[in-house]
């Protein structure tokens, strides 16, 4: 009878990364996508001078005297050390009477929900900028999720 010596199968070799070329789009990161990639506009929109100056004096802003875009939105100014986006807001709200405020916090409020998640999804925490404490409030009732601050350099 003869014996068959059986030779133990070799480990499988580990996959080799692909390389960055060949990775499929969804392997990207966010730093990675051009829509990310913060650019500096010239000018602010809006023509607003108090609110423009309040985004260009906040402390930290890496571009001041123009809005930066970023991930298909304007945003007032951006800290990049911190990678965060601001809007600014500095109406007089708490000189407004309680149903203009209402309805001033109805109609911003999808719109700073939407820029949240246009700078979340780029990796960047956003915050809005409010001129008074009531300001700051009133869209914290309406949702507590939101990052706002009282602005104290405006």
């Amino acid at each position: 009878m003869v014996e068959i010596e059986v030779q133990p199968r070799a480990a499988k070799a580990p996959a080799r990364e692909t390389s960055p070329q060949k990775q499929p789009a969804s392997a990207f990161t966010q730093q990675d996508d051009p829509r990310c990639k913060p650019i500096p506009l010239p000018r602010h929109l809006g023509g607003h001078d108090p609110h423009n100056e309040c985004a260009d004096t906040m402390p930290g802003n890496t571009f001041p005297g123009g809005d930066v875009y970023v991930n298909g939105k304007n945003f007032d100014a951006l800290q990049l050390a911190t990678r965060t986006l601001w809007d600014v807001k500095t109406d007089d709200f708490e000189k407004q009477p309680p149903r203009s405020q209402t309805f001033f916090v109805r109609m911003k409020l999808p719109e700073i929900q939407r820029e949240r998640e246009l700078a979340k999804a780029c990796g960047y925490r956003f915050v809005v900028g409010m001129r008074s404490k009531a300001h700051k409030e009133a869209p914290l009732k309406a949702d507590n999720t939101l990052d706002v601050v009282v602005m104290d350099w405006c």
